[in-house]
């Protein structure tokens, strides 16, 4: 048998606190435990707060409201459960996260107001309603904080689950690539199982630890929780009995799909006779969906420009006031169906930006055609403090208005930069480009062009206005971070007597 690979050898990934193992209940379940306290929290929290804050104790007293918050506690649990949220590893998705939170949220309102009417304790449908409301709330700050500490323990090897994968194909080295540049989601592969040649060729040779037929004991001598499989790399009677064998030891078994960008919504399973299939539902776009969208968009647009106009109109001077040039920058972008438009910003790069952009090609930090510097030369003084904020982004308010953009959708590339893309990516193109988008939002903390490619084509092929509704508060919760941050650094930066505005590091948009 070949010697371990180095993860087998170190135990990299189980970590003492490990979500497999056989050392208590409490260890094994830690994760899943403290998500349910913090979610009780938040949940009891937020109706503590409806409840003691109005008029509903002073009316109907304190003992029917402590009776009521159990209850939400009780409810948003079983509304958490029902929708996957219990599962530690789903927080790792920001935007599937937020989605499910807000379809809890609706499920505890209904599940509040039910054991009111039945156990006739006059709560009022506003404080039901309001509840969850603040409770969605309280969630997605409660949970982005989990999240966060989440990344950090698993990027040291923490809460991890250690797996095998069988199949030493082109499937098992995308997913080896996906769990090793997130290891957020926890899987920590100690060994790839399959054949030798063929791993080789996938360049898997260096976790390669034996053949397919010896996959039971070698997840015997490895320790792992679970096992990941390729079905294509495997004749279908092995196949089926393998698997067979590896439920037989107690352990998690993954099956592939090849399929990579479909929402697991989408996907349904459709027995046909005894054989299982999976149906990959069509995206339905209606035309009161599209109209919808379009009518949000102009509404929402035209309000916000409405209330920034102050700020807009002072930006506009800051620039003109730090180097006399132009206010606004107008560049050429690719939108829906390939037609280029203007896309409108608050310039923050100095007038000869675009002129240097060739010199500085060789300092770009992202594979594929997009450019990206941590400490570009080009912003102003202004600019990176319009970045670090996103107020250089307003004036494509106007574009929405003209049905250039929408305020949600993928972001608008460069014609230098569609010149690159492949054929699946030029699907971005079936809709309006956005503001904001999924890739702003989930990329924040792996800002490559594979995520940027996966992301986008994830978005085209499962558009929903509830989509649209989770990428805007996913947004909104960045902008706060963002400024947060940004305050935080300019103190610490001024105790050390030199004041300066750190540029954000996890800008997406290409300036």
């Amino acid at each position: 048998m070949p010697s371990k690979p180095d993860a087998a050898r170190s135990g990299s990934g189980s970590g003492s606190t490990g979500d497999a193992g056989g050392d208590g209940f409490f260890r094994r379940h830690k994760l899943k435990l403290l998500l349910v306290v913090l979610d009780s929290v938040a949940i009891g929290l937020a109706y503590f707060i409806v409840l003691f804050a109005g008029t509903y104790v002073r009316d109907t007293g304190t003992v029917r409201a402590l009776v009521l918050i159990a209850a939400a506690i009780v409810g948003g649990l079983w509304a958490e459960r029902s929708q996957g949220l219990m599962l530690a590893r789903v927080s790792a998705v920001r935007v599937v996260e937020l989605t499910r939170l807000i379809r809890a949220a609706a499920l505890l309102a209904v599940a509040v107001t039910l054991f009111d009417r039945v156990f006739k304790l006059d709560m009022r449908i506003r404080e039901s309603a309001g509840g969850a409301l603040l409770a969605l709330v309280f969630l997605v700050a409660t949970r982005s904080a989990y999240r966060a500490w989440l990344v950090y323990e698993r990027s040291r090897g923490n809460y991890g689950r250690r797996v095998l994968l069988v199949g030493a194909d082109e499937e098992s080295a995308r997913l080896l690539n996906l769990f090793s540049t997130h290891r957020e989601l926890g899987m920590n592969v100690v060994g790839v199982v399959g054949d030798r040649t063929e791993a080789m060729i996938n360049h898997l040779e260096h976790l390669w630890i034996g053949e397919a037929a010896d996959t039971a004991q070698l997840a015997e001598d490895y320790d792992v929780s679970g096992v990941v499989i390729s079905p294509m790399a495997l004749p279908t009677v092995i196949l089926n009995a393998l698997i067979r064998e590896l439920q037989a030891q107690s352990l998690h078994v993954h099956l592939t799909t090849g399929i990579a960008g479909i929402d697991a919504r989408r996907l349904r399973s459709l027995p046909l006779s005894y054989e299982p299939l999976l149906y990959v539902e069509p995206v339905s776009l209606s035309r009161v969906q599209l109209v919808m969208k379009r009518v949000s968009d102009v509404i929402a647009s035209a309000i916000i420009l409405v209330l920034a106009s102050p700020v807009m109109l002072l930006i506009a001077l800051l620039i003109k006031l730090d180097d006399r040039g132009p206010v606004f920058f107008l560049q050429k972008r690719v939108g829906k169906e390939g037609t280029t438009f203007g896309v409108l910003k608050f310039r923050t790069m100095a007038v000869d930006a675009e002129a240097r952009l060739a010199q500085l090609k060789a300092e770009n930090e992202r594979n594929g055609p997009l450019f990206k510097m941590e400490r570009d030369p080009r912003v102003t003084g202004i600019g990176r403090f319009l970045r670090a904020t996103s107020l250089d982004e307003l004036p494509q308010l106007i574009n929405v208005l003209r049905g250039e953009m929408s305020l949600v959708g993928p972001r608008p590339a460069l014609p230098s930069e569609v010149e690159h893309f492949s054929a699946d990516l030029r699907q971005r193109e079936q809709v309006l480009p956005g503001i904001t988008g999924l890739w702003q939002v989930e990329a924040r903390d792996n800002p490559s062009f594979e995520a940027y490619r996966r992301l986008d084509l994830f978005y085209v092929e499962n558009w929903s206005m509830l989509l649209d509704l989770v990428i805007i508060l996913g947004t909104i919760e960045q902008l706060m971070m963002k400024v947060v941050l940004m305050v935080f650094r300019r103190e610490k930066s001024s105790d050390s007597t030199t004041n300066v505005i750190v540029p954000d590091t996890t800008r997406i948009a290409h300036r």
